[in-house]
């Protein structure tokens, strides 16, 4: 999710990506592809690369302003679009689109399972996303999907993960924010120490004291004090790659959760990886670290 931004805006947008399944992920890696704040918020936020190299206007993480208003974050590696859109009284709406933002498409009729919470929580809410067809999509499909977050979160800052959302066969994972996240090199937007302590050095889920203490007792940002992400979108078959954004892995970051050591693009990714694997409902879909590995 990041929870929080800063990443993935977390880092929390999540990003979004194909499922991994631990939400949508029932899938191969490769096929997944930017979470909440995931980030999400992946999945799927504006970051300012600086390495040497000419600063990207948009990359894998930005979101822009959609039709109704909304936040268009990606499906896959560009291979689709959807637009998501928070209402009054806590209504979301999610629009399906094309690899054209502007091109509007129809999917298979299915109910969507999404987790969301706020952008400082650990503990996420499952909600469903229901099939409300509109005028133009075929039969047996639809181009939107409506529901209702928990009146405690209406109105107030998000962070959502959708699990799995079926396009043609093919099961992605999407995640995003109520606000458009920045991606940075530190801590999450919207955090502070003592959240960051609450999230690294306690233990919850399949994150226990042992991988506290084999990850130094010690915070991302602190980690990562020096740490200069540089994304790359298309990592080669065989590359290892980010279990949030499922871009090229930088092996100069990792974090070990349930005794395995896993590789990350940025640090606002550990940060959502880290939240996932504390949160009961989705550490549970968290896979292998061999699982995230790009596929031919």
């Amino acid at each position: 999710m990041f929870s929080k931004p800063m990443m993935v805006g977390l880092a929390l947008t999540l990003a979004v990506v194909p499922l991994l399944v631990l939400s949508g992920c029932n899938q191969s890696a490769d096929q997944s592809a930017s979470d909440a704040k995931v980030a999400l918020e992946k999945r799927a936020k504006g970051e300012a690369h600086k390495d040497g190299a000419a600063k990207k206007k948009d990359d894998e993480h930005g979101h822009k302003p959609g039709a109704h208003g909304g936040i268009i974050v990606e499906i896959g590696r560009d291979n689709y679009h959807a637009e998501a859109v928070f209402e009054k009284g806590g209504l979301l709406k999610l629009y399906t689109l094309g690899k054209d933002e502007a091109q509007i498409i129809d999917v298979e009729k299915q109910v969507i399972e999404a987790y969301v919470k706020e952008e400082s929580a650990i503990d996420s809410v499952k909600i469903e996303l229901n099939p409300v067809p509109r005028t133009g999509d075929k039969e047996g499909r639809t181009s939107q999907f409506v529901g209702k977050l928990p009146q405690e979160l209406a109105g107030k800052a998000v962070v959502v993960t959708v699990q799995m959302i079926v396009i043609d066969g093919v099961r992605y994972r999407i995640g995003f924010a109520s606000t458009p996240p920045k991606h940075d090199e530190g801590m999450p937007i919207g955090a502070n120490p003592q959240d960051e302590k609450n999230l690294y050095l306690k233990p919850g889920g399949i994150y226990t004291e042992a991988d506290i203490k084999a990850n130094g007792n010690m915070t991302a940002s602190q980690k990562f004090k020096d740490f200069k992400p540089r994304h790359d979108l298309k990592p080669k078959p065989g590359e290892k790659i980010c279990p949030i954004t499922l871009t090229k892995a930088n092996a100069q970051c990792t974090w070990i959760v349930a005794g395995k050591t896993y590789e990350f693009c940025c640090p606002p990714c550990v940060y959502e990886f880290v939240s996932q694997a504390k949160d009961p409902q989705q550490a549970k879909d968290i896979k292998e670290p061999a699982y995230y590995v790009k596929k031919k």
